[in-house]
């Protein structure tokens, strides 16, 4: 299934609205996610080795705010586990339904249930390994905190949580340096400076990252003793907290 190219900035806008995950960035997802997050394919690949080694038999596997099933897919790709559910959870209802067309072309053992829901509303239950790739940063800062608590909570003894965010800096001359390279790597990447510009101005309001310091806080206010940065490129990064 090709995927159409990321156009949604480049013409000029009078206005420029609040992001939002409808069926016109459903429709570029993927091209924009490649272009516009650093490492974003290593990431994916992560995922299947870290899936392979965590996900346990009678679990269930979590993908919170699963947009395309990109991390859903690539963890089914190595999970030999028995009696394994994954459970994929996206607030909109385009992405759903692109995740499930997905989902469907590759044949697997793993059960896969697409819930159209919000993801602090959902029960986690039995969890072996969650995953919330680029999601926690579109949540209000006040849901952080008691989301990763619910999903600690629910997890089996040595399960684990992997989190991939763009990143904040406290030192203001090392985040202007990671956040100038990587508006250089959106620029290698096609993307016009009317298009980076007008993009940041549509995230001002929806996306608001942490530093990986308030990450691990929070992982250890939830319970997690033992949390690490396994990844970055310029400011974005994936993490893991182990239960």
């Amino acid at each position: 299934m090709s995927a159409k190219q990321d156009r949604i900035f480049s013409t000029p806008q009078s206005s420029v609205a609040d992001f939002r995950f409808d069926d016109k960035v459903a429709s570029v997802f993927p091209d924009m996610i490649s272009r516009s997050v650093p490492g974003y394919g290593e990431i994916l690949h992560t995922l299947s080795e870290i899936a392979q080694r965590f996900v346990s038999e009678n679990s269930n596997v979590y993908d919170l705010g699963c947009s395309l099933g990109a991390a859903s897919l690539a963890m089914r790709r190595k999970v030999s586990a028995q009696g394994v559910r994954l459970v994929a959870i996206d607030n909109s209802e385009a992405m759903i339904k692109r995740a499930k067309e997905h989902l469907d072309a590759f044949v697997s053992p793993v059960e896969v249930d697409l819930v159209c829901a919000d993801i602090r509303d959902v029960a986690i239950e039995r969890a072996s390994m969650v995953v919330l790739n680029f999601t926690l940063q579109f949540l209000n800062p006040d849901d952080r905190d008691r989301l990763i608590r619910k999903i600690y909570q629910g997890m089996l003894p040595g399960g684990i949580l992997v989190v991939s965010e763009k990143l904040v800096f406290p030192q203001p001359r090392l985040h202007k340096l990671l956040d100038d390279l990587h508006l250089d790597f959106k620029r290698a990447n096609g993307y016009s400076e009317l298009e980076i510009s007008q993009k940041r101005t549509a995230l001002e309001n929806v996306m608001r990252p942490d530093s990986w310091q308030e990450h691990q806080a929070r992982f250890a206010r939830a319970g997690f003793e033992e949390s690490t940065l396994w990844f970055q490129c310029y400011n974005f990064a994936s993490m893991i907290a182990i239960k």
